[in-house]
């Protein structure tokens, strides 16, 4: 499969990496650490020379239990930083974090090439009517609620790979409709999930999207595998390279990760694995 990111074509027939940039103060694993100029293109070249094929960034923290800054915050928060990086690595691929229209329109004028919509389009109307004019990659993510109460005993009347696939099925028509051809589905680890349904999600996950559509997996440090085996996140990364590994060996194409060189490693051995008759 082909994606079109602002006129540059990437196929994803082999699994890529999105690292993950957050410019917040308060996310769940490195809230705070880039609080600088230097540490921010300093992050930014680490992850692409461990072989990042795209960089997320975020100034919204998503959480669960955080509370939404305004939108002013954000723009605040993200718009330089996407300049200076730009600026630094111009042919960098970033992907911008928001389910806010105007900040992703923003950031597109900027030099992203990708948005990645926590809340599938629900928090801001705006968001697919924006899609359709800029025409570049979106990442749909499935999302039960807000942030800061989606894990406040979430509840699926029927079977929740059933119900994702009927908000995807239901999200990529509009999507279609407005013209947006390049759809990546991202089932939401821990946005509205209990621990049960999360590992549901991760054991089925190649029943998601029709076959038609890319995965992407955000999981990297996540609570499911801090609750599970009660350690910090900071000692999650054995266990997330695990994770990574079921989801590629399930059809995932995209892994969103704090740890770019430890999944390029968890994709290569796969690859290898595949080949093997």
């Amino acid at each position: 499969m082909i994606i079109n990111c602002r006129g540059s074509l990437l196929s994803l027939d082999e699994p890529k990496i999105m690292g993950i940039v957050n410019l917040t103060p308060d996310s769940f694993y490195d809230g705070g650490k880039l609080d600088s100029e230097y540490n921010i293109l300093k992050h930014v070249e680490n992850l692409l020379n461990e072989g990042s094929d795209f960089i997320d960034i975020g100034g919204c923290s998503t959480r669960p239990k955080s509370k939404l800054i305004t939108e002013e915050e954000e723009i605040k928060r993200v718009i330089k930083p996407i300049r200076k990086i730009i600026k630094n690595f111009p042919n960098i691929r970033i992907s911008i974090d928001t389910f806010r229209s105007k900040v992703a329109r923003l950031a597109v004028e900027e030099g992203v090439v990708m948005i990645n919509d926590i809340s599938g389009g629900r928090l801001d109307k705006n968001m697919f009517p924006l899609l359709g004019k800029l025409k570049i990659p979106y990442i749909l993510n499935h999302m039960q609620g807000i942030p800061e109460n989606m894990q406040n005993n979430p509840y699926y009347q029927n079977n929740v790979i059933i119900e994702i696939n009927n908000f995807f099925s239901k999200n990529i028509f509009f999507l279609k409709e407005n013209g947006i051809n390049d759809i990546i589905l991202d089932p939401g680890f821990g946005f509205g999930k209990t621990l049960k349904q999360n590992f549901q999600l991760l054991k089925h996950l190649s029943l998601l999207g029709f076959q038609d559509h890319l995965i992407l997996i955000g999981i990297s440090r996540k609570s499911m595998i801090k609750h599970l085996l009660k350690i910090s996140c900071e000692k999650s990364l054995n266990a997330t390279s695990i994770i990574h590994t079921i989801s590629l060996l399930n059809g995932s194409k995209i892994l969103r990760v704090h740890d770019v060189k430890e999944a390029k490693e968890c994709i290569k051995l796969v690859q290898y694995y595949n080949k093997i008759e």
